[in-house]
């Protein structure tokens, strides 16, 4: 073999050698266990817990410190309150029909819908011929009257001289007692029809027969409602108008099926009429009733107020908050702290360090009077974000800036 190639071989061989020492001191020092003297095995690996997330954490520079305003979650007392919606209404109680006494076709009508009126001021007229045969016996028993005591005078005139006998005298005694009875009856007749004894009078002075009843307002207050207008034939029982006393008000909450057994008569009310007032309105419950709506599973619960401002006007919308237990001791937050998330939670900001905040799942009661009832997640005492929650939220659903 020629010395060239004698020496090739012998490179060759002892980079074999190498390569077997340095698999041999492999073995030894740990590698039977490992590629390639022995092959992973197939068992399932299982990972390690790594325990609870931490909760999202967002740092404020700074500027968007001033973003934000801070404060401690505080106890409060929260009403244990029943939330209801309804309207105003008239006090029905303090509404008077206005009817007709005798049927007649309506002649004028002097009052509008709303109008204010006092009682005895005229509503408007009916054609009566009940009235006009009352005032026809008047003029009738108003004409035997002057007869009958105009015979008495003379009579009596003639008694004194002689002229006439004793029972001609009794007569003309009795038919004068007759027909001021008559009179007076047919002046009652009259003043059943809403006649005063001046119309009396000037009726029985001018012989005229009056065709217009007149139906005045039976009370103070404002026209409610009318239906009333002229041709309008009418009877006994129609009300072609009513009178309501508008100085107090009825409202009327409508409280779904679930809540109504745990109202009851006397229960505190806050109502809120935004068309009259911004202020709200407070009262008692008056009435509960029995029955609950078919139809819209909700019952009425009525409370009186007083309206002498005259703000209240029927059928106003209305709100309700109805107490129906002691107040409950619990934390509290801003609205202005708490954040609602897209999957329906609500969180808000807990304080960690100077400018560090940590999100915190919570749980909401009621909400009154811009305070947040907490059921779960913060305690008393807690510092937390009050005011621009949104905005640090916001920051953590944007993600880092570029």
């Amino acid at each position: 073999m020629e010395p060239r190639k004698r020496a090739q071989w012998v490179d060759i061989g002892g980079f074999v050698l190498v390569a077997v020492a340095a698999l041999v001191a492999y073995y030894f020092l740990g590698g039977k266990d490992r590629w390639p003297f022995k092959r992973p095995s197939a068992e399932k690996l299982v990972p390690v817990s790594s325990g609870p997330a931490s909760p999202p954490t967002v740092e404020l520079t700074g500027k968007q410190l001033r973003m934000i305003k801070l404060g401690k979650v505080e106890t409060r007392a929260f009403r244990i309150v029943k939330t209801a919606v309804g309207s105003v209404d008239f006090d029905q109680d303090r509404s008077t029909p206005v009817a007709s006494p005798y049927q007649g076709r309506i002649l004028e009508v002097f009052v509008n819908l709303g109008d204010r009126v006092k009682s005895g001021d005229p509503l408007f007229t009916v054609e009566s011929p009940d009235l006009m045969t009352a005032e026809a016996t008047l003029i009738q028993t108003a004409g035997v009257l002057d007869l009958a005591n105009a015979n008495l005078v003379r009579l009596r005139g003639a008694a004194k001289l002689g002229g006439t006998a004793q029972k001609d005298l009794d007569q003309a005694v009795s038919d004068q007692k007759t027909a001021e009875g008559n009179d007076r009856a047919a002046r009652l007749a009259l003043s059943v029809f809403g006649k005063t004894d001046d119309e009396i009078d000037a009726i029985v002075k001018s012989r005229k027969v009056d065709r217009a009843l007149v139906v005045r307002s039976p009370a103070d207050g404002v026209v409610s409602a009318r239906n009333a207008a002229p041709g309008l034939f009418v009877q006994p029982g129609n009300t072609p108008m009513t009178v309501s006393d508008d100085s107090t008000m009825w409202l009327n909450a409508f409280v779904v099926e679930a809540d109504a057994p745990a109202i009851s008569i006397g229960d505190a009310v806050v109502a809120r009429v935004p068309s009259a007032s911004e202020a709200p309105f407070t009262a008692k419950v008056s009435r509960v009733t029995l029955s609950v709506d078919p139809v819209t599973h909700r019952q009425l619960v009525r409370m009186e107020i007083g309206n002498k401002a005259r703000k209240l006007r029927a059928g106003m919308m209305a709100t309700f908050e109805i107490t129906v237990a002691q107040p409950a001791l619990s934390p509290s937050i801003p609205a202005g702290g708490v954040v609602r998330e897209g999957d329906g939670s609500m969180t808000a900001w807990v304080r960690q360090d100077e400018t560090h905040f940590a999100q915190r799942v919570i749980k909401l009661g009621v909400q009154q009077d811009g305070q947040d009832q907490i059921l779960a997640g913060l305690k008393d005492g807690d510092p937390v974000i009050v005011d621009g929650a949104v905005f640090v939220d916001n920051m953590l659903n944007a993600g880092p800036s570029d």
